[in-house]
């Protein structure tokens, strides 16, 4: 069976679209192989700054010959409906069937259809696949009609099958398909004859291109650690930037270089974000934690060893550093004297068209970090102090000029600024946590601003009606209410939410967010709906408890056999009362009771309800649930001798008010009708 090789050979294609093309190159094409009747064995994509590749391995060589039936009008319809038939079957009339049918005659056409050669197909699924490729951006050049991510510069298409290789028939645009690549740009740049995909990746790597994005990374951390170990320095790890960097080489050389002395009394995190966002560094720390070197990435060799190169790089990033040395320098002037006039800045800056300046919002923030401080332990006026200069930071040069250091620049001013280590990290900590697996602080003062900074955010978009709307969440307001969900609960806080939140509509959102966080910690849905149902279920901390406290009931032989003795004498009873109409809620009269498992049910109950009660007002549900348990057996044994809908209407009705109180006793733990199975 073939093998297929494919490359698309371009101008540099940028690094963050890499990986996503490679994995559209491989679906588009293997979709449509399949569609078109040719299955494969495997296939694997590539890509580098110049090329898309594709390899797939094991390919018919020809698709299946197949039958096909189309059922047709009516023998008796009208003549248009039958041309109509005819001409989306490329048929005759004298070659369909006429076959009976519910409703009379029927025309039947009955196509062969041939198999087609593999390279014929491919061909077709291959230019289809070039000219509608999902690029987020794309181009045209020349006087061409096709559009790609940069100038396409050359297609290699071949399908190879023992030993031979054939070039497949393709044009698109004045570019044919052929068996001949290029190497890399400076160090190999002649053409390459390749006879399949092991021939390829073989003829590359002695041209200096390393094929595979994952081992171009792999070169690319374990030189620079190396070199780093090699001095007694590390390297700060950054996933995303080497993700990038490998992207933006074909042949990755490890270089490093000195940051001026100059420079190294700046903030580590204003030197790591300046060489990161302007020229793709990577950091590099001494064991002190003082970053003092940086790594850079060629994409070529070079006969000094990549001295020249090392230069020129110093010397750009000396002028970046410099800029960034100016603006910590008056910075920190303005910190230093009057830190809160950044604060009255922000009096010009919209935060938003319908809710104001982001003045405004601080001072509401203020004002509700106040509320939250004596619940979270934090000292009131220090809370209110904190959110006032929390956010002075957007004033800054620096924060201006790198915005992703916004709080971190905050917590070094607000130092400057004498505010104390309490206030100073609660300018970093307020934003956080900023996803599922970021810190989340445990200072009161800073968990009493980071709720006010979350929950105001919240407050104020529902109230404009700028909400989530499905995948759309342009303000990261499900981030927000995550945030608010971790940092009450991590903290162990009893926060009841709607003490700030009045807006039912706002309730819920926090209670869809908290579904998703307790249901990747395991917690059953059921479960989450059973607690959410009662009540200061606003209450997170309780609810989770209650959650986690049911879960565990549950997973019992006790819990779910009660649950299912629940069940049935909640559904009988409501039957009863849907025929009756009338509520079965009164006291059962145990002196009523005529079999011993009727008065064993009476005495169980009395006896879990004098432990449920004070277990639930102590709000210990894993008691009370452990109370609840002992009514299995009494339950099971009750409907196994006793008939609810007695003869005698007074046995009948003290019997149902009985089943309302074993409703009764186990709803007040949670709501068991919400319990699936």
């Amino acid at each position: 069976m073939p093998d297929l090789l494919i490359e698309l050979f371009s101008e540099e294609i940028p690094a963050r679209m890499q990986a996503r093309a490679a994995e559209d190159l491989k679906r588009l094409v293997t979709d449509g192989l399949v569609e078109a009747g040719l299955t494969y064995g495997g296939a694997e994509a590539f890509a580098t700054p110049r090329r898309l590749v594709l390899a797939i391995e094991d390919l018919l060589g020809e698709s299946p010959a197949v039958k096909e039936e189309r059922k047709g009008p009516r023998t008796d319809a009208p003549e248009k409906a039958l041309e109509g038939f005819l001409r989306s079957t490329g048929l005759t009339k004298d070659q369909l069937e006429a076959r009976d049918d519910k409703k009379g005659q029927v025309w039947f056409a009955v196509i062969d259809k041939p198999g087609r050669p593999a390279a014929e197909i491919i061909a077709e699924v291959v230019e289809k696949t070039i000219r509608n490729f999902p690029w987020p951006k794309s181009m045209r050049w020349g006087s061409g009609t096709l559009r790609w991510v940069r100038p396409l510069h050359s297609i290699v298409c071949v399908l190879s099958d023992n030993g031979e290789a054939n070039v497949v028939p393709l044009q698109i645009d004045g570019i044919t398909a052929a068996d001949t690549t290029n190497g890399h740009r400076f160090m190999a740049p002649e053409a390459i004859k390749v006879a399949g995909f092991d021939d390829y990746a073989a003829k590359l790597k002695r041209a200096q291109v390393v094929l595979s994005a994952a081992e171009r990374a792999d070169r690319i951390w374990n030189d620079a650690t190396q070199m780093a170990f090699a001095q007694g320095l590390e390297v700060v790890e950054d996933k995303g930037l080497l993700a990038e960097v490998s992207g933006l080489v074909e042949w990755p050389v490890v270089l490093m270089g000195s940051i001026d002395d100059a420079f190294l009394n700046l903030p580590p995190e204003v030197l790591q974000t300046s060489m990161k966002e302007h020229q793709k560094f990577f950091s590099v720390k001494d064991k002190s934690g003082r970053i003092v070197k940086f790594v850079t990435v060629a994409n070529r060799e070079t006969a000094d060893h990549g001295a020249t190169i090392l230069a020129g790089n110093q010397k750009v990033l000396s002028a970046r550093l410099s800029d960034a040395k100016f603006f910590w320098e008056n910075d920190l002037r303005v910190a230093q004297t009057n830190i809160e006039s950044w604060t009255d800045a922000l009096s010009n800056v919209t935060f938003h068209k319908k809710l104001g300046s982001q003045a405004d919002r601080i001072g509401s923030v203020e004002t509700l970090a106040r509320e939250i401080a004596p619940i979270v332990g934090a000292d009131v006026d220090a809370a209110e102090k904190a959110a006032r200069v929390a956010k002075a930071d957007l004033s800054s040069e620096m924060v201006y000029e790198f915005p992703e250091l916004q709080g971190v620049m905050g917590e070094y001013y607000a130092r400057e600024a004498a505010l104390g280590d309490d206030v100073a990290a609660v300018a970093r900590e307020h934003y956080q946590p900023l996803g599922p697996s970021d810190d989340v602080p445990t200072a009161p003062l800073s968990v009493a601003v980071a709720l006010a900074d979350k929950i105001d955010t919240l407050i104020g978009f529902w109230a404009i009606d700028e909400k989530p709307t499905g995948s759309k969440d342009p303000f990261a307001l499900r981030r927000a209410a995550l945030g608010v969900i971790r940092l009450v609960l991590e903290s162990d806080h009893r926060f009841g939410l709607k003490t700030f939140v009045s807006d039912d509509d706002l309730i819920g959102f926090f209670h869809d967010r908290l579904k998703v966080f307790l249901r990747d910690r395991g917690i059953r849905h059921d479960v989450i709906d059973a607690s959410l149902a009662m009540p200061n279920s606003d209450d997170l901390t309780l609810l989770v408890k209650r959650a986690e406290a049911l879960q565990y009931f549950l997973s019992t032989d006790d819990g779910e056999n009660l649950t299912q003795g629940f069940k049935r004498a909640f559904n009988i009873l409501k039957q009863a009362e849907d025929k009756d109409g009338v509520e079965y809620s009164f006291g059962p009269d145990p002196k009523l009771a005529e079999t011993d498992e009727e008065k064993a049910l009476f005495a169980a109950l009395d006896e879990a309800e004098a432990k449920i009660s004070p277990a639930m007002e102590a709000e210990e549900f894993a008691a009370a649930m452990s109370a609840m348990a002992t009514l299995r057996a009494p339950i099971d044994a009750f409907f196994e001798a006793v008939q609810v809908n007695a003869e005698s209407e007074i046995l009948r009705r003290n019997r149902l008010n009985l089943l309302h109180r074993i409703s009764a006793a186990c709803q007040s733990v949670a709501d068991l009708t919400k319990i699936e199975g």
